[in-house]
């Protein structure tokens, strides 16, 4: 079986959201023996000092059995956001226009020193 073939195999159904400097893509893949799974992809740029920038992704499998438990939790945490916050509440740091302020922590004396970076797969 060819590259192109097993792509094909895998890949079945594709959906992406822009959501500022987040996006985030929902694909439907198949299993080595014709069973369909959901995979969830967050990609996040991020720009450097010099104009350059990265993404960064994380993923999440979903099967099957799972649905059912997940789309139930997902729903009852989205509505209690909704209820404790609203829809129309966003900060300034999600908005799509999002400009980062100027670095005030040299001036208040602090440094990022001491603080970790957490990678995703450590949570």
């Amino acid at each position: 079986m060819s590259d192109k073939e097993i792509m094909d195999q895998e890949e079945i159904y594709s959906k992406v959201l822009r959501a500022g400097r987040r996006t985030y893509f929902f694909d439907v893949r198949s299993t080595k023996a014709g069973d369909y799974y959901l995979t969830i992809t967050e990609s996040k740029k991020f720009t450097h000092d010099d104009g350059s920038f990265h993404y960064k992704k994380h993923k999440i499998y979903l099967y099957k059995e799972d649905f059912m438990a997940f789309k139930d939790i997902m729903e009852e945490m989205m509505d209690y956001i909704i209820e404790e916050k609203g829809l129309e509440v966003i900060s300034e740091r999600h908005k799509k226009d999002f400009k980062r302020e100027e670095d005030t922590s040299e001036k208040n004396g602090t440094t990022t020193e001491n603080f970790t970076d957490v990678d995703f797969d450590d949570i």
